[in-house]
């Protein structure tokens, strides 16, 4: 796919940011879309950011990014902002949730925003679903299908303490993809030999060789940036084709 993805508002500290409560959505906004934009590329989308920091104010900042999205022909352009006005401090065992917006219910964008309101639900976030609404500027300026995801409530306690980046965004990329991004394996088993970052095993036939594959990628920058990381660490790293 090609996707847009931007964060709403500008950014924390700066006129027309976004709502704050117990977290800030300008700051998570730009946490989720960022983690988001990794996956998807990881996966071998390719993906936009056209997140605006600091315009002169509300209006400049949803033109400079509507024209940032208007310049890409991509399939999805894709919206993140945090919820507030549920005003719940004390907690009462209850999320408000999660809800998505598309322009009417003749968009392309509404089969991927449902299927985003329910990945971020499966969290544990009550889905409010899948609204429609003209009058969003982003909405309704964008030449590709658009969405808006107002991923939970900053005034929300009970919003809050069930809130994670990493999982917010992979139930983002799911929704969009139904593709999850693998997890290195974090427990290898007792009987495998550790190697550290830049050491030689000499243990065995010199003669013959064993490849350590650490990953598959269809897009080219994504394997020559899972080489820098390799080499990075230590590691003594190539690419091949397969």
């Amino acid at each position: 796919m090609r996707i847009n993805i931007h964060a709403g508002h500008n950014a924390d500290g700066r006129t027309a940011c976004g709502a704050i409560g117990f977290i800030r959505e300008s700051t998570e906004a730009r946490r989720v879309k960022d983690t988001a934009i990794g996956m998807l590329r990881q996966l071998g989308h390719t993906v936009y950011d056209c997140t605006v920091d600091d315009a002169a104010g509300v209006s400049d900042n949803l033109r400079q990014i509507v024209a940032k999205c208007n310049a890409h022909d991509v399939d999805l352009d894709v919206s993140i902002h945090f919820n507030s006005g549920a005003k719940d401090v004390a907690g009462n065992g209850k999320t408000t949730g999660t809800e998505a917006y598309v322009y009417n219910a003749a968009s392309k964008a509404e089969g991927y925003a449902e299927r985003v309101c329910v990945a971020i639900a499966g969290l544990g976030f009550k889905s409010r679903g899948v609204k429609y609404s003209t009058g969003l500027y982003v909405l309704r300026n964008t030449k590709s299908p658009a969405m808006l995801v107002e991923c939970c409530f900053v005034d929300d306690k009970d919003d809050v303490q069930l809130y994670d980046c990493q999982a917010m965004a992979e139930a983002i990329v799911y929704g969009i993809t139904g593709q999850r991004v693998q997890a290195a394996e974090k427990h290898p088993d007792a009987n495998q030999e550790l190697v550290s970052p830049g050491e030689e095993t000499v243990v065995g036939d010199k003669k013959q060789l064993y490849r350590v594959q650490v990953g598959a990628y269809a897009v080219k920058g994504n394997a020559d940036a899972a080489l820098k990381k390799l080499k990075a660490a230590g590691f003594d790293a190539v690419i091949v084709k397969a």
